[in-house]
């Protein structure tokens, strides 16, 4: 896990993806999608910047944010992985199991907050921002889409009960806002 090996923005881009594709539990799907996030960030600022600079600080901060998430995410999925195989007569483990997963929903909920951020800002440069970068505009949007939708179905996947139905519909909702914004943009 990420915490072990340090950072996964330490990585070479070779290294990351050799780590992405072992067979570990993470990072997966989520440092996938908060990396994501902080591509298609990073790709808005640059669009911003050739445009009135007006979006390029805010780029800059969800950028920041949505990268530091994907070490979060595999810290939170790792410890919601330790707290589950705890023994199930252990009397503290119905306790660490239930903070575990807050962890393990809201590192999620929080990169497609993040992601539908950023669609909205890279979609208002796709339509009013510099023609030239356009192309680079609504590639953000595309994949800020595409991460807060992952981010969505990570959500989904752990909750239990009613832990985490909120999050879900949050988060469900800024999916599709993210992703009508793309749909959007799709050329006539």
């Amino acid at each position: 896990m990420a915490e072990a090996r340090g950072s996964l923005l330490d990585l070479t881009v070779r290294d990351l993806l050799d780590v992405m594709a072992a067979r570990t539990p993470a990072p997966g799907g989520g440092g996938a999608a908060a990396l994501a996030t902080a591509m298609a960030a990073a790709l808005t600022g640059m669009a911003s910047r050739f445009d009135n600079g007006a979006a390029a600080t805010r780029s800059d901060d969800l950028r920041h944010r949505a990268a530091a998430l994907a070490d979060a995410d595999a810290l939170a999925y790792g410890t919601f992985l330790t707290a589950v195989r705890l023994p199930h007569d252990d009397p503290g483990r119905p306790a660490a199991v239930a903070e575990a997963r807050r962890g393990a929903i809201g590192v999620p909920a929080e990169i497609g907050e993040l992601a539908a951020e950023v669609a909205e800002l890279a979609a208002g440069l796709a339509r009013h921002g510099n023609p030239q970068l356009r192309g680079d505009a609504v590639a953000a949007v595309r994949i800020a889409a595409a991460a807060a939708g992952t981010a969505a179905e990570l959500v989904a996947a752990n909750v239990h009960g009613e832990e985490g139905v909120a999050d879900l519909e949050r988060v469900r909702l800024l999916a599709t806002a993210a992703g009508d914004h793309a749909t959007e943009l799709d050329p006539d």
